[in-house]
Order: C-alpha cells, then structure tokens, then sequence
C-alpha cells in the first residue's frame, strides 16, 4: 500500500485531467482483457485515480477504468512529452498523455504485470478482492477477518482477500513490530497480540507511506522496491536485528521468503519451512545457539 500510494499521488500530479493521446503494447501478453479495446480509452480524459487493493486504477471519461496490477516486479515511470522511453526489454505498455508518459516495465523472466480495460463501476468491482482496509476499520472489524480462516499470520496478511494492500515484504516489518511469529495460527491467537498486531499494521503502512512521501519529494517515485535498509528484517538475512543485535533469520518457500528475528518474534526458536523439517527431522537446529555450533563444527 505504501508503494502504491505513493505511486497514485505522483500519478494524480501529473496526469490527472490530462488526455490519454496513445497506449503502445510493448509485450503481447500484458493486455488481459479484449473487450472494450484499449484503444476506447484514446482521446478521453482521466477524471480520477484509486487504489484496488495492490492494483492502479485510472477512471476515465465515459466510464471507462484502466486497471494497472504491477504484480512484485512491475513498476512505473514517468518521462516528459518526447522524450525516449528507453525501456528496452522491460518495457510493457508506454501511455502517452498530454503531460507526459507513463511507462509500465517490468524486471525478470516472469511477465505477470497486467492491464485491463473495463467499463462501469460493476465491470471494474470484479478486479477488487475486497480485502479489509486496516487504516480505516476497528479493532473488531480486523479481528473478525484475522480469524475468518485458519491461517498462519503471515498467510492471513499477504491474502489480498482479506487484508488489503500489505505484501510480503511489510508483512514482515509488520510482525516484527508486533512481536509475532510468522507461524502463529489465526485461531490461537490472543486478544492482546492480536490487538498489538492491529496497532502495528497501522503504524508501519503509515509511517513507510510518510518515508516514501518525503523520499519522492515533488519528483516522480523512482526507487520503488521491497528491498531498504532502513527495513527492520525484510530482505535482511543474517544481518543484526535493529532491536536486539540477533541475525535475522529466514524461511524460504515458493517464491516468497519470511525474515524475522528468533529473539523477539520466536522466544529464540528457529523456525523452518515445511519440506526443510521433513528432509531434516530431528537434525534441524532449535536455537540459534543449536545453529551456530553446527556452523562451528
């Protein structure tokens, strides 16, 4: 959510208002949707910006709504009227406006970055997974979600379907902000962590919405990724955990990672993945102090 709308209020800057003059498809498989074509949307105006969830909307005259997903890898940018877009195999749709263009590229084997060209508000509800939008609900309201299904917290976070706009990598700062291990399952959980994992969502978004904000500046958003160093254990293996100097550890699954610190998330217990603790069983080191003596020998 940070990202996204810090991306929106740049966008509104520059091309709220402003005519849509061409759309170029740079990859074929970028454009999901066929019907209204994407040309429909050439010639008219954008009325409004919003956020779905993780996806850019873009409303424009007579009903029409572009749906930008940028997926993990997508990203914006924004370059003056004429100048060269330079994308190069990154590219995937360039859309020239009457105040500039907005470049969608994205890095990586894996295209999954997507538009749709819908109409109508209820054409464009379809592409919203209507998850809870923490910075406006209540306590009750986010508890009533968390233990709709029987998750482990992190899963609970990332499900747009539930909770709108966090990711993986926020999940992270989350949970070690609220002093939570990843594997905690939504049904256990108490009412004082659950209320502490309430507080902590809300401060995160809002202060990493703050840091984008002043980072941007009055300039478009250029260096948008899930990777800080400011961040407390997002992407931070084996680094000092900012609050007690212990590595930050990891669980790697899929496609996707969980960072987080064994001394204040865990009571000093590794964890590890499901298809680790099979093929190690009973070898799998519990503490760190376990894991550092394996390193030793």
């Amino acid at each position: 959510m940070p990202d996204i709308e810090v991306y929106l209020e740049a966008l509104a800057a520059r091309a709220l208002g402003a005519e849509l003059i061409s759309v170029a498809l740079l990859s074929p498989f970028v454009l999901r949707s066929v019907t209204p074509p994407v040309s429909a949307a050439v010639g008219m105006r954008v009325t409004g910006l919003r956020r779905l969830g993780k996806r850019v909307v873009f409303a424009f005259e007579g009903g029409l709504f572009l749906v930008i997903h940028l997926m993990v890898a997508g990203r914006f940018k924004w370059k003056a009227s004429g100048a060269k877009t330079g994308a190069g195999r990154i590219g995937l749709a360039a859309f020239e406006f009457s105040t500039g263009t907005l470049l969608l590229t994205e890095a990586g084997s894996k295209k999954r970055a997507g538009i749709w060209i819908v109409e109508g508000e209820d054409a464009l509800r379809a592409h919203d997974p209507a998850g809870l939008e923490v910075l406006s609900a209540s306590f009750d309201q986010f508890l009533e979600v968390l233990q709709r299904e029987n998750h482990t917290l992190k899963r609970s976070l990332t499900d747009p379907h539930l909770f709108s706009g966090i990711g993986n990598a926020y999940s992270d700062e989350i949970l070690h902000r609220a002093k939570l291990s990843p594997f905690v399952l939504t049904s256990r959980i108490a009412r004082a962590d659950a209320e502490r994992l309430y507080d902590a969502i809300r401060l995160t978004l809002i202060e990493w919405t703050a840091r984008l904000r002043a980072e941007a500046g009055d300039k478009f958003p250029e260096k948008v990724t899930a990777f800080r160093p400011e961040m407390a254990v997002h992407g931070r293996y084996n680094q000092p955990c900012p609050v007690c100097d212990t590595p930050v550890q990891r669980i790697v699954y899929a496609e996707n990672e969980s960072n987080y610190c064994p001394t204040c998330q865990t009571g000093g217990r590794l964890l590890a993945d499901r298809a680790l603790s099979q093929l190690l069983k009973g070898d799998w080191p519990r503490t760190l102090e376990e894991l550092e003596a394996r390193k030793r020998s």
